[in-house]
C-alpha cells in the first residue's frame, strides 16, 4: 500500500509562522519609534490615522504648500522656521472652530474668523442681543463664558501656537471720562479673556499679549459707532510666524463666520 507523503503539505507553514513573527517585529518598533517622538509628531499621526487621505507633507494640496511653493518660500528665506505640521494643526483649528460655530444664524453673529498670514483672527463681538459681557464691565454672561471655554477647549489641543488677546469698545458721544474708560474697559476685558482661556486649558505660556485699543481700531467697512466694534479679538499664531509664508492663506474660506 503506497505512503501518504505528509512533507509536501507542510513545508510551508513554517512561512507563515515567520511572517506573523516579522509584523509583530515591525509593530513593536513602530510603538517603540512613536514613544520616542516628540508631541508634534504623536498629534500629527493621530491626525493621520483620524483621517487617512488628508497629507500633511509639503507636496499635498490645501494649506500645505506644494513642490513649486515650497521651493519658491525656501528661496526667500520664509519657509525655513514654519513646519507643515505647524501649518495643517492651523488648518484643523480653522476648521474645528468653524464646525462648532456654524449653526447659529449669520446674521446675528457672534464670532467670526478670519485667515492671516500669521494664523486664526478670531472676533468676538459683544452685541446687545447676545452680550458676552454684562454692561460696562468685564464680567461675563453665561454665553460670553461658553463662547471663551470653548474657544479655548480647542486651542488648547494645540500647544505649539502662541495667543494674543485685545480688547476694543465702540466710539460714542459720552463724556470725555467716559473716552478714558474705554481705554481701562477694553484692557479689563482682554484681560479678562486671557483668564478664562487659561482656566479653559490653554497654556499661560502661550499667551504673549494682552492689550486695549479702546475705539482706535474699528472693524473694517464699519462706521466706528457700531456696535459690531465692542469685541474681543484673539489672534491665534504659529510662533515662527514673523517668517510665515502667505500660504497660511491659501484655499481656506476668508471672512469665515458663525455666530
Amino acid at each position: 500500500m503506497a505512503k501518504k507523503n505528509h512533507g509536501g503539505h507542510s513545508g510551508g507553514s513554517w512561512k507563515v509562522a515567520y511572517a506573523d513573527f516579522v509584523t509583530a517585529m515591525m509593530a513593536l518598533f513602530l510603538c517603540l519609534w512613536l514613544t520616542s517622538q516628540d508631541q508634534k509628531i504623536k498629534d500629527a499621526v493621530e491626525r493621520a490615522f483620524r483621517n487617512p487621505f488628508s497629507s500633511i507633507t509639503k507636496e499635498s494640496s490645501g494649506i500645505i504648500p506644494n513642490k513649486e511653493a515650497s521651493s519658491t518660500y525656501r528661496q526667500q528665506g520664509k519657509f525655513s522656521s514654519i513646519s507643515a505640521i505647524e501649518i495643517e494643526a492651523m488648518h484643523h483649528l480653522h476648521e474645528d472652530l468653524e464646525k462648532l460655530f456654524k449653526d447659529q444664524s449669520q446674521a446675528q453673529s457672534s464670532l467670526k474668523i478670519d485667515v492671516t498670514a500669521d494664523g486664526l483672527s478670531i472676533n468676538i463681538y459683544d452685541r446687545s442681543q447676545k452680550p458676552i459681557f454684562h454692561p460696562d464691565t468685564d464680567v461675563f454672561t453665561d454665553y460670553g463664558a461658553w463662547i471663551f471655554n470653548t474657544l479655548a477647549w480647542e486651542i488648547a489641543r494645540y500647544n505649539n501656537f502662541r495667543i494674543e488677546l485685545e480688547g476694543h469698545t465702540e466710539t460714542n458721544t459720552n463724556a470725555v471720562s467716559e473716552a478714558t474708560r474705554k481705554w481701562e474697559l477694553s484692557t479689563e476685558r482682554a484681560n479678562a479673556a486671557r483668564r478664562k482661556v487659561i482656566t479653559g486649558g490653554v497654556s499661560g505660556d502661550q499667551i504673549c499679549k494682552v492689550s486695549g485699543f479702546a475705539d482706535t481700531a474699528p472693524m473694517p467697512e464699519t462706521l466706528p459707532a457700531d456696535e459690531v466694534n465692542r469685541r474681543v479679538t484673539v489672534l491665534v499664531k504659529i510662533k515662527e510666524s514673523v517668517n510665515a509664508p502667505d500660504v497660511l492663506q491659501a484655499d481656506l474660506p476668508h471672512d469665515a463666520s458663525a455666530n
